[in-house]
């Protein structure tokens, strides 16, 4: 008899773990990221889930907006790929994660090419911005 296949939804932030073990205990269950590629995988499928809350606590209050406007013209996010990560992990207080996140937007494609900063404080990881080019 072969084993049952996993049958549960695939983590939008394309990691190896279905949602729930992976993005979904970040965003459900209020666990907190340890690294700042969890972080950063997980807001990405908040982006792709429309979770406003969880984008606006995971984003440092020095550059955090006030509102943002997901409810605009319909984004189909298409896929994420992690190209760099430094640092960012357990024992670290910074990490800058480089990915491609892919979409489309009224049929036309887009990809967004961004190096993010994150720093952690209190035990708590949140992204800062992107590192500029200058």
């Amino acid at each position: 008899m072969k084993p049952a296949k996993n049958t549960l939804p695939p983590c939008p932030c394309g990691g190896p773990a279905a949602y729930d073990e992976c993005c979904g205990r970040y965003l459900d269950r209020g666990q907190l990221p340890d690294r700042a590629e969890a972080l950063m995988r997980s807001r990405y499928t908040a982006y792709v889930l429309g979770r406003e809350d969880y984008l606006l606590a995971t984003w440092h209050p020095v550059s955090r907006p006030g509102t943002l406007d997901l409810d605009g013209e319909p984004v189909r996010w298409l896929g994420l790929k992690v190209a760099r990560v430094v640092a960012g992990g357990p024992d670290d207080s910074e990490g800058i994660v480089e990915f491609v996140a892919r979409s489309k937007v009224g049929g036309r494609a887009h990809r967004l090419h961004e190096t993010s900063r994150f720093v952690k404080e209190c035990g708590r990881w949140l992204y800062l911005g992107t590192v500029s080019d200058t």
